[in-house]
C-alpha cells in the first residue's frame, strides 16, 4: 500500500494534474498490446495441418513443393483475420488498387492494412507523448488535447492511402506518356514480320530504361501468353492492371481485330496515329492551361512590388509634408 501511495505521489509530482490521464493512457496501451495477439490470431485450417504433415512426411520432395509455392509472409498470414477485409468486394477493390500501384505480391493487402495499423498506433503514441511532455503544462482545452493526440494517429492511418494514390497517379502518367511510343515500336516489329507475341517481348525489352512501368506490363503479358493463357483474357487483365483509358481502347482494338480476322498491322497503324494525335492534343491542353495557372502567381509577385515602387515615394512625400506642417 505504501508503494502504491509513493508511486502516485511521484506521478503527481512529475505530471501534476495530468497524472491520472498519463496513467490511464499507459494502462490502456498495455492492455491493447496484450490484446492484439488474441485479436489478430487466425485459426489454423485443418486442411492446412494435413498439408503440413504431408510436406514433413515427404521429406525433400515436400520441401521442393513448398519452395515452388507463391511466396508469402507467414508472420502476416497468422494475422490475416484482422489484416484482410471480410467482404470479398472490399478485398477485390483494395487488391486492384495495389496492383495498379505496382504491388502484386501475395501479401500486398495484408501489408497495406498492417502499415495503416502500425503507423496509426505509432503516430497516436507519438501524439500522446508530445502532449504529455510538451503541451500538458499549459492551459489546453479538451478539443486541443484530442487534436494533439488523435490528429497524428489519423494522419498515420491515412498516410498509406495517400502513398498508394500518388503511386497510382505516377504510374498512370508514365504509362500514358510512353504508350504511343510503344505502339509505334510494336507496329514496326509487326510490319517486319514478327508475331504479336514476339513484338510485345521486343517492345518490353526496349522500354525498360525509359518507361519501366509500361515495360513491366508488357513483360507480364508476354509471360502469360507463353504460359498458354488465353490471349483475350491476358489483354483484359493488362487493361485492368493499368487502369488507363488508352490501354483499354487498345485492348478492345486488338480483341476485335483477332475476333474478326482483320490485319493487326493495319489496326496498329490506325490506332498508333490516333495516340500520337492524342498526345499532341494533351500537350497543347497543358500549354493552354499554363497562362491561367500563372495568372495568380504573377499577380501576387508583380502587383505588390509595382505598388511599392509607384505609391511608395508619394506616401513618403505625404508623410514628410505632414511632419513639416506639424
Amino acid at each position: 500500500m505504501n508503494f502504491f501511495n509513493n508511486f502516485m505521489d511521484m506521478m503527481f509530482a512529475t505530471f501534476g494534474a495530468q497524472a491520472q490521464l498519463v496513467l490511464l493512457g499507459v494502462l490502456g496501451g498495455m492492455l491493447l498490446l496484450l490484446a492484439i495477439p488474441f485479436m489478430m490470431s487466425k485459426e489454423v485450417d485443418p486442411l492446412e495441418k494435413l498439408k503440413d504433415q504431408d510436406r514433413k512426411s515427404s521429406g525433400n520432395g515436400g520441401e521442393r513443393t513448398r519452395l515452388r509455392q507463391a511466396k508469402g509472409n507467414k508472420q502476416l498470414g497468422k494475422y490475416a483475420k484482422l489484416l484482410e477485409p471480410k467482404s470479398e468486394e472490399e478485398y477485390s477493390a483494395i487488391r486492384l488498387k495495389l496492383i495498379q500501384a505496382g504491388y502484386r505480391d501475395k501479401d500486398a493487402v495484408r501489408l497495406f492494412h498492417f502499415m495503416q495499423f502500425a503507423l496509426g498506433i505509432g503516430f497516436l503514441v507519438f501524439g500522446l507523448v508530445y502532449y504529455t511532455f510538451v503541451i500538458s503544462g499549459e492551459n489546453v482545452s479538451t478539443q486541443k488535447m484530442l487534436m494533439y493526440v488523435l490528429g497524428p494517429g489519423g494522419a498515420g492511418y491515412m498516410l498509406p492511402k495517400y502513398w498508394i494514390t500518388r503511386r497510382i497517379d505516377t504510374r498512370k502518367e508514365q504509362i500514358e506518356g510512353g504508350f504511343p511510343d510503344s505502339l509505334d515500336m510494336m507496329l514496326v516489329c509487326v510490319e517486319a514480320g514478327q508475331s504479336l507475341d514476339q513484338s510485345i517481348v521486343r517492345v518490353a525489352n526496349e522500354l525498360h530504361h525509359s518507361y519501366p512501368f509500361l515495360a513491366d506490363e508488357y513483360e507480364i503479358v508476354a509471360q502469360e501468353m507463353k504460359a498458354g493463357k488465353d490471349k483475350i483474357t491476358v489483354l483484359n487483365d493488362m487493361s485492368e492492371r493499368c487502369g488507363v483509358q488508352d490501354v483499354a481502347s487498345f485492348v478492345t482494338v486488338l480483341i476485335q481485330s483477332t475476333s474478326f480476322g482483320t490485319s493487326i498491322a493495319e489496326a496498329l497503324r490506325v490506332y498508333a496515329g490516333e495516340m500520337r494525335d492524342k498526345r499532341v492534343m494533351r500537350a497543347e491542353e497543358k500549354a493552354n492551361k499554363l497562362p491561367t495557372k500563372m495568372t495568380l502567381a504573377t499577380m501576387m509577385l508583380t502587383v505588390p512590388p509595382l505598388l511599392i515602387i509607384l505609391v511608395g515615394p508619394s506616401a513618403v512625400g505625404i508623410t514628410e509634408l505632414g511632419n513639416m506642417g506639424m
